[in-house]
């Protein structure tokens, strides 16, 4: 039998695999193997795969059998491509070490780069390059790196030595530092390993690369990847694979730079080179924000009023061969590219390329563009944009008119604006959103232990790093305004207070950030809604053109209404009829109604009650202008509306002019040990008829004034819920009709309009076939349908549901996002038993996971008529409904 292959070698020109191997060889390692296959110059080197990362947790930490022997070999083979050899002390090769995973993590794995140096290979390393300070650099480098990522030695070890010798010896720049300085700082940071571990620093070569494999893999399962992964619904078995490249060096002089560049800007989409690159540095320089690197263009030197030159300036040839790169890459991959690159000598080395992680705005304006350039079609454009990153460009931006106090300005990394209290530390801002505050989480610069404070935060601010550091990377992924790079702010970490320009503000404080200006604001500024034109409007008419299914919106307040259809909802999926019952002018009457002691008083309080929801009814109905509108009968339980305390007891009581003692008495009576699962939804109907048949009359008659004024037919949707019992909803239908008629007698005309229910109870589900004789319609509830089904109370989850993510039973809220196998299995059951009774039914989804994209998938599937989401996630569903449609077609072979 062929032993199995876990290592493919890529360099010189061709490589054994290709971009089609993601899976196997992680996006890095792919897409390092395609830029060979298409002739770009990549440093030779290997991928170990995914699969070597699996077997790896599988087997106790244990390297499966064969891969020591076809790491040797690849290692051998960059040697030959190089004409040197790992561990030689005349010519020694260096590797980078590296991660790759399927998914782009940027930030959250580990590297390691200049393996290979110790006390003979540097020594060897100085006199092959004619130059002792770049080898001592760079060896320096490596202890510094291997010690925090392999060996356990937190890098502040060595800032501490470095800031302090540089002190000493009266420097301010880690390149006034000679080779002989180097070396000095190499003997004192070896000391503090040997200190730290009680051994000292590995001079075995072997040992480093297994040590810096074995840090990868462990990586995989470190806090911040597996945040990383919780957050962006990355799987924990896809697992890493790990990158070894022949080192190139961009700190070989002013003839060498390393720089990190995107093919398109990434925050705003325009068609533009966008990056930043250092002189006579290494990658890590620049996208760990430790020296603020310089423009990649000229034109973005000037607009950025950089006094230093940019790389076409400074590197002209260097920047020609780049700009062709980036042409071929786009041409290539037929989307955006993120790419990593240094120069050795002047001489261009491509390190990486992947597709680009961009704002909603730019991925719009990309997606849009590149069909214009006939690079990609409408379905691909659809299919490029995240429908969950929409909300960045749905939400309020800062009013341009407000007067505004600018306290800093730094790099505008990542637009959008909010305002927040000032907090210093990632445990802080994840404990403060816990409290429901709005936090900014101000740090010198992030590192990728912060993932959980930045996702906690509205906003990031950082005084050091550029465009392409750590903060601004991810803030662009989570759609979190950001302005990185502040750099005339002081933050003093103890005291918790930022300072600037004279101007001193605590933790606490409220400051507002601007990731599309990169100003920092003193106070809290207005905002105006967004302009959703341009190239929203027009990828919103492609994802409609496409999509199946209908998109209405849950709305029962007019602002609401207007909202949502400005969003393009094809009408409301769901009114709650009990939200209009908390308006202070109508709430007296309601709690008449429900205290009344029977139905002589219930009538005389719902006669009160009536004119107010007809009136909310017509202007529904008015503003949905013919829309269909499913309107839900009162559904929670009656002792939600009563008063609670003694304080709000008396002054009802007095209001109502009701013994106060009585209403005590009333209100025991009243009392549930378990209202989710008590007297609610239709049951409130069987007891208490009357209250529905007012809201009957009400939607009647609301719906034939609207129709008067609009001159739009109105065909109501009547919804019963929490419906268990086919009886239940005849009884109830039929004081629905009986409403009906006796309207159609008093107003002399014919009325149109439909009952259904809520399927929200497993039982509903199950019996869908004999409740489909009497409903015209299903919308399925899954808001309840999860908590019936799950016998969870969505209020309380939050206190055991991260225990539950933390230790892996469950991987994902299903009050978030539908859980498909057991609540979406009783959808699934309970639209195809309704369809064999009723053929024609309308079936539709109105909890919150009618705006979840990957819920809408899973309707996509079952073959719902509509979703119903919150306003502001209408142009997600709709988007979300056409990348269905679309995966859907291409599944069937239609596509």
């Amino acid at each position: 039998m062929a032993e199995k292959k876990w290592v493919y070698s890529f360099g010189d020109g061709k490589a054994e695999g290709a971009a089609s191997l993601r899976d196997l060889l992680g996006g890095k390692g792919a897409n390092l193997a395609e830029m060979s296959n298409i002739g770009l110059p990549v440093p030779p080197g290997f991928t170990v795969t995914t699969e070597v990362c699996t077997a790896f947790y599988a087997n106790d930490r244990q390297y499966p059998e064969g891969l020591k022997e076809q790491v040797e070999e690849a290692l051998a083979r960059i040697g030959k491509a190089v004409g040197m050899a790992f561990g030689d002390a005349q010519n020694p090769l260096l590797v980078s070490v590296r991660s790759g995973a399927r998914a782009s993590m940027p930030g959250m794995m580990d590297t390691v780069l200049n393996l290979g140096l110790n006390d003979e290979t540097a020594a060897g390393l100085a006199a092959r390059a004619g130059d002792e300070r770049f080898a001592y650099d760079s060896y320096r480098r490596f202890i510094q790196m291997y010690s925090d990522v392999v060996l356990g030695v937190d890098h502040h070890n060595f800032e501490e030595i470095l800031e302090y010798f540089k002190e000493e010896q009266e420097y301010s720049l880690d390149t006034e530092l000679s080779a002989d300085d180097w070396k000095l700082v190499i003997a004192r940071y070896k000391e503090r390993v040997e200190e730290e571990l009680g051994r000292p620093f590995p001079q075995d070569v072997n040992e480093q690369i297994w040590g810096a494999m074995g840090a990868v893999f462990g990586s995989w399962g470190n806090r911040r990847a597996e945040t990383y992964r919780r957050l962006h619904n990355i799987p924990e078995s896809w697992g890493t694979a790990v990158n070894v490249q022949a080192m190139v060096f961009g700190n070989m002089g002013e003839t060498s730079a390393t720089g990190v560049a995107f093919t398109r800007n990434p925050s705003t989409g325009e068609k533009a080179y966008y990056g930043e690159f250092l002189v006579n540095a290494q990658g890590e320089d620049v996208v760990a924000g430790i020296r603020t690197p310089q423009s990649l263009t000229k034109k973005a030197r000037i607009e950025g009023n950089d006094k230093k030159p940019s790389m076409e300036e400074v590197m002209p040839a260097a920047f020609a061969e780049l700009a062709a790169v980036f042409e071929r890459l786009e041409q290539h991959y037929t989307d955006m590219q993120d790419v990593e690159f240094t120069v050795q000598d002047g001489k261009l080395w491509m390190l990486q390329t992947r597709a680009g992680k961009r704002t909603a705005k730019a991925a719009l304006k990309i997606a849009v563009e590149m069909v214009a350039e006939g690079l990609i079609s409408e379905e691909t454009a659809i299919s490029r944009v995240d429908p969950a990153s929409l909300d960045q460009l749905l939400h309020p931006t800062l009013d341009p008119e407000a007067p505004r106090e600018v306290i800093a300005t730094g790099l505008p990394a990542s637009p959008g604006a909010a305002s927040g209290e000032i907090v210093f530390s990632s445990d802080e801002a994840a404990a403060m959103r816990q409290a429901g505050k709005d936090v900014v989480l101000v740090r010198v610069e992030t590192s990728p232990e912060d993932i959980n404070g930045m996702h906690s935060a509205v906003a990031i601010l950082t005084t050091r790093g550029g465009m392409t550091s750590h903060a601004a990377v991810v803030a662009r992924g989570m759609g979190r305004p950001c302005v990185s790079g502040a750099g005339s702010i002081r933050i003093d970490y103890k005291a918790e207070t930022m300072t600037v320009a004279g101007v001193s503000l605590k933790k606490g404080d409220i400051i507002t950030v601007d990731g599309s200006t990169g100003q920092v604001i003193k106070g809290r500024i207005p905002t105006l809604q967004p302009e959703l034109s341009g190239d929203f409007a027009t990828l919103m008419v492609w994802a409609d053109k496409h999509r199946r299914m209908e998109v209405r919106t849950n709305a029962e307040t007019p602002h609401d209404a207007e909202t949502a259809r400005k969003f393009g909802a094809e009408g409301i999926g769901l009114c709650r009829t009990e939200h209009m019952f908390f308006e202070e002018d109508r709430i007296v009457a309601v709690r008449q109604m429900i205290l009344a002691g029977d139905e002589k008083g219930r009538r005389a309080a719902l006669d009160k009650i009536l004119p107010m929801q007809r009136d909310d009814f017509r202007q529904l109905f008015e503003i949905m202008h013919g829309l269909p509108v499913t309107i839900r009968l009162l559904d929670p339980p009656l002792h939600e509306f009563l008063p609670k305390g003694e304080t709000e007891i008396a002054e009802f009581a007095a209001d109502a002019s009701m013994d106060a003692d009585m209403l005590r008495r009333r209100l025991a009576e009243l009392e549930e040990t378990n209202p989710m699962l008590g007297h609610r939804g239709c049951r409130l109907g069987i007891s208490y008829p009357e209250i529905y048949e007012m809201q009957a009359r009400a939607i009647f008659e609301g719906a034939l004034l609207a129709a008067k004024e609009t001159g739009a037919a109105v065909i109501p949707e009547i919804m019963i819920p929490l419906v268990g019992m086919k009886n239940e909803l005849d009884f109830l239908k039929a004081r629905i009709v009986a409403v009906a008629a006796e309207i159609e007698k008093e107003k002399g005309t014919k009325l149109e309009y439909s009952i259904g229910t809520m399927i929200e109870l497993p039982r509903a589900a199950l019996l869908a076939r004999e409740i489909a004789e009497s409903a015209e319609f299903f919308s399925f509830g899954t808001n309840d349908l999860t908590q019936t089904t799950y016998g969870i109370s969505r209020d309380d989850a939050a206190h055991f549901m991260n225990d539950y993510m933390g230790k892996k039973i469950l991987t994902q809220d299903p009050f978030v996002s539908l859980d498909t196998e057991g609540v979406g299995e009783l959808v699934r059951i309970g639209a195809e038993r309704g369809r064999e009774t009723r053929p024609d039914i309308k079936l539709g989804i109105c909890g919150e996971h009618g705006g979840d994209p990957a819920s809408i998938a899973f309707c996509e599937e079952v073959g719902l008529t509509y979703v119903s989401c919150s306003p502001y996630r209408v142009p997600i569903a709709r988007l979300a409904a056409a990348q269905s449609t679309l995966a859907g077609a291409k599944g069937s072979g239609t596509a």
